[in-house]
Order: C-alpha cells, then sequence, then structure tokens
C-alpha cells in the first residue's frame, strides 16, 4: 500500500466514479480499479458496494477515506517542506487585504534586503481565503489581521492595529466631540466583504450592543472604501493604519473607540506541521519592528463610546 493508491482511492470516493478518478489522477481506469482491489486485499475487506453499475462506499471505506484524507495532507505538507530544502530560497507569504494594504510592500523590502536570494510570492485576499491557502499547503506562511479558525493554524501576534469610524469631514458627525453607539444606527456603512476580519470585528461590536446598521455598499477594495466615505458620506469601520495619510491631509475625520473593543492584532499564521524556516523567523523579527502607529492627536480624536 503506497500514497498514490490512497490518492486514487480518495479520487474513487469523492467523485464515486472509476472513469472520473482515472481522469483526476492522470491514468487510465483499468489502472484505478487494480489500485482498489491491491487495497481490498492488503485491508481485507471490501470498500465500494457496486449495485447496477453504480458505486457505493461501504463502512469501512469511510473510515479508510477519513485517514486517507489525513495521510494526503501531511504528505503534501512533507513535499513542500522538502522542496523548500531543496530549494533552499523561496517563500510563500500570504497577507489578508488590510495588512497587504498597508505593510505589505515595505514588509517585502524588509526580507529581500535579509535574504537577497530569497524567491517570494505573495497572495492578498481575505482572512478566510487565506486561512483556507494555510491548510492546504499553497502559502508557507501568512499576515493576518482576522481571528483564525483552524486548530491547525499556529498564530502569533506580531503587531498591533485597532479600527477607527472613518468619515468624511461634511458629516453630519464629523462636528461631534463624543458619539454614542446608539447614535450610528441611522447612517449608511460601507463595509468589507464577508471573511474580512476587519467586517467580523466591527460585526461582533455592533452585535454585542445591539446595534443594526444600513450597509450601503460592500467592497474588497479599500480605495473604494475610502472613496465612499470621502465622496457619498458613508461611515465606516477600518483600520487606523489605512488612513493615516487622509487624516495628517484633513481629508478624512476618525472617531476612536477608547475601549478595548476595535483593538487588534496583525498575526503571524502558519500551519502546526509546517517547518518554521530561516526566512520566517526573518519575518516574525520584522514585523515586531512595525508597532502601532503615532500619527494620531490623540486629545484631539472624537471619542466613540457604549456608555
Amino acid at each position: 500500500m503506497t500514497i498514490r493508491h490512497l490518492k486514487i482511492f480518495a479520487a474513487v470516493a469523492e467523485t464515486g466514479k472509476m472513469s472520473a478518478a482515472a481522469e483526476r489522477c492522470f491514468i487510465t481506469q483499468p489502472t484505478v480499479s487494480q489500485a482498489i482491489r491491491e487495497l481490498e486485499e492488503h485491508y481485507g475487506v471490501r470498500l465500494f458496494e457496486r449495485f447496477s453499475r453504480k458505486l457505493y462506499i461501504t463502512e469501512a471505506g469511510e473510515q479508510l477515506l477519513q485517514y486517507t484524507r489525513k495521510v494526503i495532507s501531511q504528505f503534501d505538507v512533507l513535499e513542500t517542506n522538502m522542496q523548500g530544502f531543496r530549494a533552499g530560497s523561496q517563500l510563500r507569504l500570504g497577507a489578508t487585504i488590510t495588512v497587504g494594504a498597508c505593510l505589505l510592500s515595505s514588509v517585502l523590502n524588509d526580507l529581500k534586503e535579509q535574504h537577497p536570494r530569497l524567491q517570494i510570492y505573495s497572495c492578498v485576499a481575505n482572512t478566510s481565503l487565506i486561512e483556507q491557502k494555510l491548510l492546504s499547503s499553497k502559502l508557507d506562511v501568512a499576515l493576518v489581521e482576522g481571528v483564525i479558525q483552524s486548530p491547525s493554524l499556529i498564530a502569533i501576534p506580531v503587531v498591533e492595529d485597532f479600527l477607527v469610524l472613518a468619515m468624511s469631514n461634511t458629516h453630519p458627525l464629523a462636528t461631534r466631540s463624543k458619539i454614542h453607539v446608539s447614535e450610528l444606527s441611522p447612517y449608511e456603512f460601507v463595509i468589507r466583504e464577508k471573511g474580512s476580519g476587519t467586517r467580523k470585528l466591527f460585526e461582533d461590536y455592533m452585535s454585542l450592543h445591539d446595534i443594526p446598521f444600513p450597509i450601503a455598499l460592500e467592497a474588497t477594495c479599500l480605495d473604494a472604501i475610502k472613496n465612499a466615505v470621502l465622496y457619498n458620506n458613508y461611515l465606516s469601520a477600518i483600520s487606523v493604519r489605512l488612513v493615516e495619510q487622509e487624516v495628517l491631509s484633513g481629508r478624512i475625520h476618525i472617531v476612536r473607540n477608547l475601549e478595548s473593543d476595535w483593538n487588534r492584532s496583525f498575526y503571524l499564521v502558519y500551519h502546526k506541521d509546517k517547518l518554521f524556516s530561516e526566512p520566517m523567523r526573518t519575518l516574525e523579527r520584522i514585523m515586531q519592528t512595525y508597532q502601532c502607529p503615532d500619527f494620531l492627536d490623540q486629545e484631539a480624536c472624537a471619542v466613540l463610546t457604549a456608555e
């Protein structure tokens, strides 16, 4: 019994057809049939029942399928790690959209400076998609602002961040020095797409205080969000790092939540079975240099309160 047997078995179980499994594995149908037969002989059980030219997985087959998926996943991690040793200079780095917009370019330059021969592939997506790519070994490591759900992933906090409520200087709330969260309900919001860590943090806060809010626009593009704030008079909960230039130029007015509800960390995330390579260690050290932004005049900031 080999990993090839298990991959063929998984293909048959997931497609339900020998012919479809053969296409997926780029082999002939007789080869698929032989592999299944050899597996059944090896374990002394029937893995599939065949009725009216259809395949039905048996209880023993279901049990084997659960183990097979784990074994294949571990094998893929092994292959990726060993190929990394052979290549010696490759890093597949993921970043969530907020991190990608405010830090990734600088971090990539820092990595290249310390590892000039390092080949870096970067991918920017929302938290849920980055998590999937880490779990399927399509990324080595990622920088994430959202909460990681899978127990198979290790998340190390490396950078402090917090959300602010952003609005244009012409918004009706822009003249206020203190705003109660309940006063936000009548105003329209531009908000990130589902799967975003920023969106989840804000929605959890509003849900905790039982405050409904109308969503006028959902956007993945951060420029679209800032334009909606500036030109459509929408409100938005956004990372303070993303509006630094607009705040300093006086184009966007922000409101701070001085409680800890909107505080968060950016995390360095990797699979628990992943070899923590030297470039990954370098990345962790680099991220420690990007601490909380200090451009805000704390005394001049308007305040959001739930009390």
